[in-house]
C-alpha cells in the first residue's frame, strides 16, 4: 500500500473507534510493514491519547486479534482474558528479590511516569535489587542512581512483528520466581498486552484509564466526551503515577526525578527545544519560533538551544535563530547531556517534549507551549505540574497571543 492509503485506512479506523463502531478487526493492511508508522501514530496514539477507558478497551481487542495473528502462539481471547485481570491495581503481597520497572521508551514519559515508580519501588523495597529495563538512552537519564541496575532492553520501531521481537527477552528476563514487574504501560509490552510472567508477579499502570470509571463496568457504546465527569480528570499522569504507587506499593508522595551520571557546570541561561517528536501538531506556524528566540534572548540570558536529533529539527532551529537575528549555542549531544543542562539553566523553554518534564523534574522554572493535544484530557495528562511551571495552553494556533503569553510568563519568572 502506498503512505497515502495508510494513513486513510488508519484514520478511518480511528474514526469508527471514536464513534463508538469499532470494527471487529483491523484490517488486515494495517498489519504490513508499510503502514507500520501510520498504524502506530494515528491509530494506536489516536486510542490512547485521549486517555479513555472505552478506547483502552477497543485497544485491548483489536490488539489482542492481532498480536495473535502476528505472533503464531497465543490466543486472542487469552490475551484479552489476561489484560482484564491484570488492569486493576492491586496490593503486592510479597516481598521481592528483584523489581523490574519497565521504561515507557519514550524519554518524557519515563521522567514523568516511569521515575515516579522507580521512586515508590526503592522505598518500598529497600533490600531488593531496582532494575530498569529499558533503552541505554533511557537509562541515562537514571545512571547517577546507585540504586539502579539497568537491563538494556531495545525497542524496534516499524511494524507489530518487530516491535513483539522484545518479548522473548522480557519474558526470558523476568523469569525468576521472586521477581516483581511493574509496568507502566509500555511500549515494550505494548501497552501491558504481552505476558512476561505469571500474573501474580506482575502489576500494570493502566495510564490511560486510571483514574477513570471502574474498567469493570461501561464498556459498550460510544466513547465519552473528553469532558466527561471522571474523579481523576484533572490530575496529570505524575499524579496519577503516584496515586497508583500509593495503592499498589503502598507508598506516599512518589514523584518525577533524575540522577544524571554527569552534570554539567551551572549555566545561568535558558535551554530551549523546539522538538515535537514527529508530531507537526504541537508546532506553532511562522514566524512563531524566530519571534519566540528573540523574546527570549532579549531577556538578557544566553541561550542554549537543542539540536535534537538533527535533519529537520536543526535546520529549523538554524533558520529561525537567523531570522531572528540572534546569537545562541547549540546543543548537538546525548539527550541526557541536554538535559544536565536544563537542570542547570535558569529557566527552560519549549513545547510538549521530554524537555519540559526534565524542567519539572528537576525544579527548574519552564514555559511549556502546549498545543496539537486530540483532546482536553491528553492536556491536563501530559502538563508539568510544579510550582515553578508555566503551561501554555493552545487550543489555536495564535501566534501573536501566544507570545503574549509567554511575555507574561517571563515575568512571572523573573
Amino acid at each position: 500500500m502506498t503512505s497515502t492509503s495508510c494513513k486513510l485506512v488508519a484514520e478511518q479506523v480511528l474514526a469508527q473507534c471514536l464513534a463508538g463502531h469499532p470494527p471487529a478487526a483491523l484490517p488486515p493492511e494495517l498489519l504490513e510493514e508499510a503502514c507500520a508508522p501510520d498504524l502506530f501514530s494515528i491509530l494506536v496514539e489516536g486510542l490512547a491519547d485521549r486517555f479513555e477507558p472505552a478506547l483502552c478497551d477497543i485497544y485491548v481487542r483489536l490488539f489482542s486479534q492481532a498480536i495473535a495473528q502476528t505472533a503464531g502462539e497465543v490466543d486472542a481471547a487469552a490475551l484479552e482474558a489476561r489484560y482484564q485481570r491484570v488492569r486493576c491495581a492491586r496490593p503486592v503481597t510479597f516481598e521481592p528479590r528483584r523489581v523490574f520497572v519497565l521504561s515507557r521508551v519514550t524519554l518524557g514519559a519515563d521522567v514523568a511516569v516511569s521515575s515516579v515508580l522507580l521512586d515508590a519501588a526503592k522505598r518500598r523495597f529497600p533490600q531488593a535489587r531496582i532494575v530498569f529495563a529499558g533503552p541505554q538512552k533511557n537509562f541515562e537519564l537514571f545512571a547517577g542512581d546507585s540504586r539502579l541496575e539497568h537491563a538494556p532492553v531495545a525497542y524496534q520501531r516499524g511494524s507489530l512483528r518487530t516491535r513483539l521481537a522484545a518479548w522473548n527477552e522480557l519474558r526470558a528476563l523476568c523469569g525468576g520466581a521472586d521477581d516483581l514487574v511493574i509496568d507502566p504501560d509500555s511500549r515494550l509490552t505494548q501497552l501491558g498486552l504481552l505476558p512476561i510472567c505469571p500474573d501474580e508477579r506482575y502489576h500494570l499502570f493502566e495510564s490511560r484509564a486510571y483514574g477513570g470509571p471502574d474498567p469493570s463496568r461501561d464498556r459498550e457504546g460510544a466513547v465519552a466526551g473528553p469532558d466527561a465527569d471522571y474523579h481523576a480528570t484533572g490530575q496529570s499522569l505524575s499524579e496519577l503515577a503516584a496515586a497508583w504507587a500509593r495503592e499498589t506499593l503502598q507508598v506516599e508522595g512518589a514523584r518525577p526525578y533524575l540522577a544524571l551520571a554527569a552534570p554539567v557546570p551551572p549555566r545561568p541561561g535558558i535551554a530551549v527545544s523546539l522538538g515535537v517528536g514527529e508530531n507537526p501538531a504541537k508546532r506553532l506556524p511562522d514566524p512563531f519560533e524566530e519571534k519566540l528566540l528573540a523574546l527570549l534572548a532579549a531577556a538578557g540570558l544566553p541561550l542554549t538551544i537543542d539540536k535534537g536529533a538533527g535533519g529537520e529539527e536543526a535546520a529549523r532551529v538554524e533558520q529561525a535563530c537567523r531570522r531572528a537575528g540572534i546569537h545562541t549555542t547549540f546543543w548537538e549531544g546525548s539527550f541526557a547531556g541536554f538535559a544536565a543542562l536544563i537542570a542547570a539553566s535558569r529557566l527552560y523553554v519549549g513545547y510538549d517534549s521530554a524537555g519540559q518534564h526534565v524542567a519539572a523534574a528537576a525544579g527548574v522554572p519552564l514555559i511549556s507551549i502546549f498545543a496539537g493535544f486530540p483532546a482536553p484530557r491528553m492536556f491536563q495528562r501530559w502538563r508539568p505540574i510544579t510550582k515553578t511551571a508555566h503551561v501554555i495552553r493552545v487550543d489555536e494556533p495564535d501566534v501573536e497571543a501566544t507570545l503574549a503569553q509567554v511575555r507574561e510568563a517571563l515575568v512571572k519568572v523573573g
